[in-house]
C-alpha cells in the first residue's frame, strides 16, 4: 500500500467527495481522520466502514470556520496518531442564492468556511 502509516485529515469528509477521498486514502493504508461538522451519523458510519475493511479511522467534529475548533481537530489527530502527514481541505459550503439575493451573513459564512477554513487547517 502506497500510504502505509501516513496520517491524513480530510475536512468535510462525512459525505460526498470527502467520503470517497477518505475511503481511497484508507484503501492505500493511511490512518484517516474524518472531519465533520453536522453529520455525526454519516461520519461514524464511514469510520465503521473503513475499520470493517481493515483500515484505521477516527471521526472528529470541528467547524473549520472556527480557529479554536481546527486547533482541537489537529490536537485530537496528534493525540491519536502522533502526527499529521497529509491535509485534504475538502470542507466547503455553497448557498443556493443568486449574488444579488445573498446576504452579508451568507457571504461571511462562505468565506469563513471555504477560505478561512483551508487557511486555518494549513496553518495548524
Amino acid at each position: 500500500m502506497k500510504l502505509d502509516d501516513r496520517v491524513v485529515i480530510i475536512t468535510g469528509a462525512s459525505r460526498g467527495i470527502g467520503s470517497a477521498i477518505a475511503k481511497r486514502f484508507a484503501k492505500e493504508g493511511a490512518k484517516v481522520v474524518v472531519n465533520y461538522n453536522k453529520s455525526e451519523d454519516k461520519a461514524s458510519r464511514l469510520v465503521d466502514e473503513i475499520r470493517k475493511n481493515g483500515g484505521q479511522a477516527l471521526a472528529v467534529r470541528a467547524d473549520v470556520s472556527k480557529l479554536d475548533e481546527v486547533k482541537q481537530l489537529v490536537k485530537k489527530t496528534v493525540d491519536a496518531y502522533g502526527r499529521v502527514d497529509i491535509l485534504v481541505n475538502n470542507a466547503g459550503v455553497m448557498f443556493q442564492k443568486t449574488f444579488l439575493d445573498a446576504t452579508e451573513e451568507i457571504w461571511d459564512q462562505t468565506i469563513d468556511t471555504n477560505l478561512k477554513g483551508a487557511y486555518y487547517a494549513q496553518k495548524r
